[in-house]
């Protein structure tokens, strides 16, 4: 009876430590038809290799944030569109993991795709990436909108995460149906209260966040 009770007890603990905290959901349960990406749990991104705390394709956010979420996607839904997310919550240990990546100027594997024109000591300072970041606060989203028909993403002038002046919400040096489909996503997130961030078009944080000065560090399981 001992060992059945120490069992129980670990296996109690262990649960609670898989817990999503209080005030933030798996997304997938508020819109569960929303397209999910998580770059950073994959080596599809500027580090070229999974990045600390992401273990799962689940995307986390506040209750909050997805709540407005959700009426984003159902308002492009009028339109036969649908959005598609490549990341939300980011744990500080994944923040940490770009702040040691960004100290081996050696370490360039995918330079050429998501950084070409712009040195790796000059991330940080450019705005690129940060010690500190809104995605772990739980209340900011990169994702992009897709034809509801094919699942193609629109065409916003750049890839998700390329760092460069022509991802920057406002370049002129894009089409002008690239300026179209950024002017929808950036309308549209506008509408309900996200704001923007002028050097990524892709990047949304919740106007009034819950937790506007608190940085998570719990893993995506």
């Amino acid at each position: 009876m001992k060992y059945i009770i120490i069992f129980f007890i670990c296996f109690w603990n262990t649960n609670l430590i898989a817990q999503i905290p209080d005030g933030f959901v798996s997304v997938k349960d508020i819109i569960d038809d929303i397209e999910i990406e998580l770059r950073y749990f994959t080596s599809n991104n500027f580090v070229g290799k999974p990045i600390d705390g992401y273990n799962s394709n689940k995307l986390i956010l506040t209750a909050k944030a997805a709540q407005v979420l959700k009426r984003v996607h159902e308002d492009l839904q009028d339109e036969n569109l649908c959005l598609k997310v490549y990341d939300g919550y980011r744990p500080q240990r994944a923040v940490n993991h770009f702040v040691i990546w960004a100290r081996d100027l050696n370490d360039t594997i995918n330079k050429g795709i998501f950084y070409p024109n712009v040195k790796k000591q000059d991330l940080f300072s450019k705005g690129y990436i940060a010690s500190k970041s809104g995605h772990s606060r739980g209340s900011t989203v990169d994702l992009t909108i897709i034809d509801g028909n094919t699942g193609a993403p629109l065409d916003m002038g750049s890839p998700y995460d390329f760092f460069g002046e022509v991802s920057w919400v406002d370049n002129t040096e894009i089409t002008a149906q690239q300026k179209a489909n950024r002017l929808l996503l950036q309308s549209i997130m506008m509408k309900y209260d996200f704001k923007s961030y002028s050097k990524e078009w892709w990047h949304f944080t919740l106007i009034d966040e819950p937790f506007p000065t608190t940085y998570f560090d719990f893993a995506i399981k």
